[in-house]
């Protein structure tokens, strides 16, 4: 299939002046307008809880705690333990002493009692504790309105509007043209997991860290929920667990909506020299392609055509015979004969290819000249 702009070739088959004339009276106008329109969805906060939820596992297997001594002062067949305190605290009340033995021991009819406790309701745990809660109502807000495709809209609008006049032809163009582009990609999937499955997956992880000993512990004490600013403890600034856990906190404390970006921009162009010539160019090529049409068989055998044909026959005779004088009528009546059969047989030849093959002629012609003689 011939690839070639066959429109191209009324343009170099029509005359210089006529172009011309075309493009000096050319009165137009011109509008361009594009609109594009682009939504990208937002899940870096799902992979960013993805990348923490093992941190605050480590964080609630290897919790944070202190120890609470709870002290009280009970008769001594109740004491569970008698600990150096407990001595302590006998001699400096010795009133809670009830006999002392010929061999010294002593008798009390009271004792402090100590019991230690392990406590997890610290600034660190209740922080944490926090995270959790902050995580899942953040993962409930996000489902209600879950959009996982992103989406371009490019839409674009043409108007051209001109005229022109070649001799006593008047020329007249409207054009509208509209192109839309609509390309919608879906959130990148990751080890064979939509995104909803990856939500899901998330839950479940969320869900067995409220069932470690330290956040049932605090839950059950309805501890009150840690509020920014942030306290820098040392555990905090310096737990590699914790450090990870802090960003986290600070990405969800200033996470603005839905995270999703929504773009709209839009421009017209009506003053550029360089489209405006585009525009007049396309103008030019219409207005050959409808002016073709009128062209027919009649009109080329027309009197003016006739003329111009035998005036660029003569002339190439001429030179021909000029040029080989010394051949017989009969050779040069079939050169010419035989060129003419070629080019009607020939239509779609190239005009380079036709020229050539001419001049290949002409050159084998003059190779075989004795004699020139110049004539005046």
């Amino acid at each position: 299939m011939n690839n070639e702009l066959k429109v191209l070739d009324l343009y170099t088959k029509t005359s210089t002046n006529k172009i011309n004339s075309f493009n000096n009276s050319v009165r137009s106008e011109f509008t361009v307008s594009t609109n594009v329109e682009s939504f990208e969805t937002n899940f870096e906060w799902l992979e960013l809880m993805e990348e923490t939820i093992v941190y605050i596992d480590n964080i609630l297997r290897n919790p944070n705690r202190f120890i609470i001594n709870e002290e009280e002062v009970v008769n001594i067949e109740k004491a569970r333990r008698v600990t150096v305190e407990s001595i302590k605290h006998l001699a400096r009340n010795t009133s809670m002493i009830q006999k002392i033995e010929k061999n010294g021991d002593v008798k009390p009819s009271k004792i402090l009692n100590i019991n230690k406790d392990e406590n997890y309701n610290t600034y660190e745990n209740r922080l944490i504790y926090t995270l959790i809660k902050n995580m899942q109502l953040f993962i409930s807000m996000r489902k209600r309105d879950l959009v996982t495709k992103s989406f371009t809209k490019d839409t674009k609008k043409s108007e051209y509007h001109g005229s022109s006049r070649v001799g006593s032809e008047t020329v007249d163009i409207n054009v509208s043209l509209a192109s839309r582009s609509n390309v919608t990609s879906e959130y990148g999937r990751n080890n064979d997991l939509s995104v909803e499955q990856r939500i899901d997956k998330l839950e479940l992880q969320i869900s067995d860290l409220t069932r470690t000993d330290v956040y049932k512990m605090l839950d059950k004490a309805n501890v009150a929920r840690v509020i920014p600013p942030i306290k820098k403890t040392n555990l905090i600034l310096k737990n590699t667990n914790f450090q990870y856990a802090m960003k986290l906190w600070d990405f969800l404390q200033t996470y603005i909506d839905n995270g999703n970006k929504t773009t709209k921009s839009s421009s017209t162009i009506k003053e550029n020299v360089k489209v405006k010539a585009m525009f007049d160019d396309v103008f030019l090529l219409n207005y050959l392609i409808v002016n073709s049409l009128g062209e027919n068989k009649e009109q080329l055998k027309s009197e003016k055509n006739r003329e111009v044909v035998e005036n660029l026959t003569n002339n190439m005779i001429t030179k021909i015979v000029e040029l080989n004088s010394d051949l017989p009528m009969e050779e040069l009546q079939k050169i010419i004969g035989d060129r003419i059969a070629v080019i009607r047989n020939k239509k779609e030849a190239s005009l380079e290819e036709i020229q050539q093959k001419i001049n290949v002629k002409i050159q084998s012609a003059i190779s075989r000249i004795v004699t020139f003689d110049f004539r005046s």
